[in-house]
């Protein structure tokens, strides 16, 4: 039967197929943090906080902004006068601006231990001066090398259907639905989009779709009525 995600133990196997101290690090700092591949690509020795037990993350995007070429001023994609000098505005000039964001997130024991070992090996490149040194397009390869040696299956997209080969951004899913099934109360929800980095609570809700629970469960209370005893009740009969 085709999935839509890892589970834990998968994850392990992935981690196992690992070659190298670095793609194994790769592997479990993409799944027990739940980072997007840039984020885990990002992060620096100085990140690194042993004694609280935490790793400091840099969300960086990029973002298109359009302005006007004779004020500056902002553009909305449909605008045809500039709403600062109210000239007619023929070609809006489009700026990059970087938009930071931080998060702390706590890490585990066994983490920073494996985390102290790469470092203690000599682990970073200095002259990258990040934690691998290594383009996303390298992470994704080193993902899907080591899924093909643990014999993991595509992956299926459950909105589009469609299969996937298991890649960085499965980990930070498998991280998000293991999650969710633990703990998917309000308040859980609201700690993993904190966790995540969502900006919206939407985006983290998902996952509880994916997870395939909420479904069950309420697919489960239909029969069970409401009753204590777990007796299934008859439908009421209407009259017509």
């Amino acid at each position: 039967m085709a999935k839509a995600y890892l589970e834990p133990d998968e994850v392990e196997r992935l981690e196992a197929a690992a070659e190298f101290l670095r793609d194994r690090l790769l592997i479990r700092l993409l799944f027990r943090l739940g980072c997007r591949v840039s984020e885990v690509l990002g992060i620096r020795e100085l990140d690194i906080d042993f004694k609280a037990g935490s790793v400091t993350i840099e969300h960086l995007k990029q973002r298109i902004r359009l302005v006007c070429p004779n004020c500056d001023a902002r553009l909305s994609k449909t605008a045809k006068f500039c709403p600062g000098c109210g000239a007619k505005v023929d070609k809006a000039v489009e700026q990059e601006k970087e938009n930071r964001r931080y998060r702390s997130l706590p890490v585990d024991a066994d983490t920073l231990a494996m985390l102290k070992e790469y470092i203690g090996r000599g682990g970073p490149p200095k002259k990258e001066g990040t934690l691998f040194g290594m383009s996303r397009h390298r992470a994704w390869q080193v993902v899907r090398e080591c899924a093909l040696k643990a014999g993991l299956p595509p992956l299926v997209n459950p909105e589009s259907g469609r299969k996937h080969g298991v890649s960085p951004h499965r980990l930070r899913d498998a991280f998000a639905v293991h999650a969710v099934k633990l703990d998917d109360s309000g308040d859980g929800l609201r700690m993993l989009q904190q966790h995540l980095g969502h900006q919206g609570i939407s985006t983290t809700m998902r996952y509880r779709k994916v997870s395939g629970e909420e479904q069950k469960e309420w697919y489960d209370r239909l029969w069970k009525g409401g009753s204590s005893d777990g007796q299934v009740r008859q439908p009421r009969r209407v009259r017509g």
